[in-house]
């Protein structure tokens, strides 16, 4: 690869290769804590954060600083298969929802008042790093700085090896308004497991507004993504099943989001860091982004106040492994995600579940979750890993 250097390039204390959540809530704290006004910051990304292109959930229990632009709580969710369903009290949680363009709002607002704080909506086509500077080029410009933060995915890497399994989280969802009143607005609907399964995990996500309104997504934990038909035929099929006969689709949404416990953080250098899903933010057994997102951002603005080397950012910790072998069990058989889900939901204190997938449980917590799953799979996929590896 050439030198992309160019005399006057403008230069930056910190520059952001891609401007998503995990990029905009680190600046957004970044202002937050007032320590930063010296530094000169860049956000590079080819999409304007204009449209409402997605949706974030997240448990909490506490106030959070995205607390304005939740657009709708729920104290209760509904899980179930074929054979049961169960209410879930979430109390002392509460599970949320943000919209992606409130999010987006609420975050241009405070950083567009920065003098320091630059955002150009550019793609970003090359990244060159020397021992004394970074230098970035977009499709018309270069930049250069003494450190970066890069969460432009790149799925080669993860996808190039075969130690660290690599799902994806994958899904269509429709946002609806139907003529009969058929939700109940105080409940989401979890994991709805009573979609036919045709070998591998496959539910229903709903999440009701009103009792005309909700968002429902035809969601997959597998290695291959469906036809576009496929999906929307799945959620015809369902919402023929609720009842609903007239309806109107008010927004569409997808994604596929990696689920994999690839150490992304080995390819971080000492002046360029990867975050978001480029750097393992992600929680990889749920797709969970949001908080896991805030949490490292926090964890990030944090570190940049005292230490300078990122290869020291990361930390691997139990809660890792324990991804990794629920991936290693969904990578070799895809069909016992119903079967684990349901051992987890059916006698589980929910708040303890959700507790443990915040990473926020003692070793003793982590024992009552997981002696619920079923035992063969995992003791087999402990062995693979000690012994295969």
């Amino acid at each position: 690869m050439g030198s992309i250097f160019k005399p006057n390039m403008k230069q930056y204390d910190y520059i952001f290769t891609g401007a998503g959540l995990s990029a905009l809530m680190t600046v957004y704290k970044m202002v937050q804590s007032g320590q930063f006004k010296d530094k000169t910051i860049l956000l590079l990304d080819e999409n304007a954060k204009k449209t409402n292109d997605r949706t974030w959930c997240f448990w909490s229990k506490k106030e959070e600083i995205w607390n304005n632009i939740i657009s709708k709580t729920w104290d209760s969710a509904l899980f179930a298969n074929q054979d049961f369903q169960r209410n879930l009290d979430l109390i002392p949680y509460q599970y949320h929802m943000v919209k992606g363009l409130d999010f987006y709002t609420q975050v241009f607002d405070v950083i567009s008042k920065e003098e320091n704080i630059n955002f150009l909506n550019q793609k970003v086509t090359d990244i060159e790093e020397s021992e004394t500077i970074i230098m970035v080029q977009t499709e018309t410009e270069s930049f250069s700085c003494h450190k970066l933060f890069n969460s432009i995915y790149n799925a080669i890497k993860a996808e190039n090896q075969t130690k660290y399994p690599v799902l994806q989280q994958h899904f269509i969802g429709w946002f609806i308004k139907s003529e009969e009143a058929i939700f109940n607005p105080e409940q989401a609907t979890f994991m709805d497991f009573s979609v036919e399964q045709k070998g591998n995990t496959r539910f229903m996500y709903v999440l009701p507004t009103s009792k005309t309104e909700a968002l429902l997504e035809y969601t997959l934990f597998s290695h291959t993504l469906l036809t576009k038909e496929e999906y929307e035929t799945e959620i015809k099929n369902y919402i023929q099943k609720l009842g609903i006969t007239n309806y109107e689709i008010i927004e569409k949404e997808q994604g596929s989001i990696p689920m994999t416990c690839y150490p992304f953080w080995k390819n971080n250098t000492k002046s360029v860091l990867n975050i978001g899903t480029s750097g393992g933010w992600t929680k990889a057994s749920t797709g969970y982004t949001f908080k896991n997102s805030d949490k490292k951002s926090s964890e990030l603005v944090d570190f940049l106040q005292r230490e300078t080397d990122f290869t020291q950012f990361h930390k691997k910790t139990k809660f890792w492994f324990y991804d990794l072998l629920f991936l290693g069990v969904l990578d070799r058989n895809n069909e016992l995600g119903t079967a684990i889900f349901t051992s987890l939901f059916k006698a589980g204190n929910p708040s303890l579940i959700f507790k443990f997938l915040d990473e926020d449980t003692s070793f003793r917590e982590d024992l009552q979750v997981i002696l619920k799953c079923p035992k063969l799979p995992f003791i087999k996929a402990v062995f693979r890993q000690i012994f295969l590896k």
